[in-house]
């Protein structure tokens, strides 16, 4: 990830901040928004998601936050991710063209696994499709996730 933005990305590589104006959707419809802590740049995230997913994405914010009260919240790599204060990031979120891949940076250990792995044999994933957000099983794994020790990589 140390290469520049503009070799990276064909299109604008311009980036909405507190306030600035509309990001630039980068391919698959994924908001481009630069690196900060905080609710902000997450709720900018949010309202960038392109159609459907950006009611998604509202949704799934309000449950981490009613599951997790205290959530530590950024924008890093152009996606939310959310943390536990002392114990690491849990889980992040990306927008694709036909979903939203939530990655639980702990899912191998969360019973039962979300179905997605790849070469990082801790995290595991749920692509969710229009209409398919289980806010039950949802919560379920955010409340597992962010009782684990997280992923302190930034």
């Amino acid at each position: 990830m140390n290469e520049s933005p503009g070799k990276r990305f064909k299109k604008s590589t311009r980036t909405a901040q507190h306030g600035d104006a509309t990001p630039v959707l980068l391919a698959g419809g994924n908001p481009q928004i630069a690196k900060a802590d905080g609710d902000i740049p997450v709720q900018a995230y949010i309202a960038a998601m392109p159609g459907w997913k950006s009611a998604a994405g509202r949704r799934l914010d309000d449950l981490i936050v009613r599951t997790v009260p205290h959530v530590r919240k950024a924008v890093r790599w152009n996606s939310p991710w959310y943390g536990v204060e002392g114990h690491g990031w849990f889980l992040s979120f990306h927008v694709f063209t036909r979903y939203i891949k939530v990655t639980f940076l702990n899912g191998a250990s969360l019973r039962p696994a979300p179905p997605g792995s790849g070469k990082d044999k801790d995290s595991r994933w749920i692509d969710i499709y229009e209409g398919e957000l289980d806010e039950d099983r949802m919560e379920a794994w955010i409340r597992q996730s962010a009782a684990l020790p997280g992923w302190r990589g930034f």
